[in-house]
């Protein structure tokens, strides 16, 4: 029997991706008639894929790298998370057929740092895309004294900076030129928001001698399941984590939103785990 809707991630590249494990398989437990797919789209192809969802039958997405930010504008509404982090990552489709965008990215990280028990005070974060602002978002509800930003885009790092520098007056949000200016030995939590570490042949963006052994180092990347990154957070003796915690809760609230159902969060969790272990 063919399923009645459709969902999937949107993003370029998306293969590496996890995402239909988890989805699928919670349709499955609650017998719901839908499938998750994979949508690789092009740069040049991306406003005609999201004008034409609900003519091809697709009822909400997920947006991965790098349309975070260059879906806003085809958007009919945006929750209050997407009108300030500038960024969605869950997109419904309503029976009035209109594109509504959640931000389910910052919930989702935000849980998993609770999980995992880390209160940051100091932060460093490198990239400042839309993953980025989630994470910059999150840190600051959580309520972090510094959070201070690297990009190769300057004008990116700053723009965040700007972004939540009135909205959050008692965290300092700080711009740097260089990874080397992230102030590292007085950093709690270090975080890789860019894309740098999902290829083989990406370089490790943080030198040797740069960690401490008191820093958690927390990588967005969970395939590979350990970069080059967290390869040398565990030789420094640093305790790491990658985004497979975050991949998990912010697809919970995005199924939720999909669905109008609460979310078989331990299918979930168990569908990732065995995925991931293939990797």
């Amino acid at each position: 029997m063919t399923p009645n809707r459709t969902y999937g991630l949107i993003g370029f590249p998306v293969r590496h991706s996890l995402s239909p494990l988890i989805h699928n398989a919670a349709f499955s437990h609650l017998k719901l008639k839908a499938r998750y797919k994979l949508f690789e789209v092009s740069p040049k192809e991306l406003g005609d894929f999201l004008k034409s969802l609900s003519n091809n039958n697709i009822s909400g997405l997920n947006v991965t790298i790098p349309y975070k930010e260059a879906a806003l504008k085809y958007l009919d509404t945006k929750d209050n998370a997407v009108k300030v982090i500038g960024a969605a990552n869950t997109i419904l489709v309503d029976r009035k057929k209109r594109l509504k965008g959640f931000n389910t990215d910052y919930l989702g990280f935000s849980r998993h740092l609770t999980e995992l028990k880390v209160k940051p005070k100091r932060v460093a974060i490198i990239g400042a895309g839309g993953a980025s602002r989630a994470v910059a978002f999150a840190l600051a509800k959580k309520r972090a004294q510094e959070i201070t930003v690297f990009d190769i885009d300057t004008f990116r790092s700053i723009s965040l900076v700007k972004r939540f520098y009135d909205l959050f007056p008692k965290t300092k949000f700080k711009a740097v030129a260089k990874i080397e200016e992230l102030d590292m030995p007085n950093q709690d939590l270090l975080i890789n928001a860019s894309g740098v570490g999902m290829k083989d042949a990406d370089p490790c963006l943080i030198k040797e001698g740069m960690l401490h052994k008191d820093l958690f180092v927390y990588d967005l990347i969970y395939n590979p399941v350990q970069t080059k990154l967290l390869r040398l957070a565990e030789e420094n003796g640093c305790l790491w984590a990658n985004g497979l915690g975050m991949l998990l809760y912010q697809g919970v609230l995005s199924f939720e939103h999909f669905t109008g159902k609460s979310a078989p969060i331990k299918i979930m969790k168990e569908a990732l785990e065995k995925g991931a272990k293939k990797l």
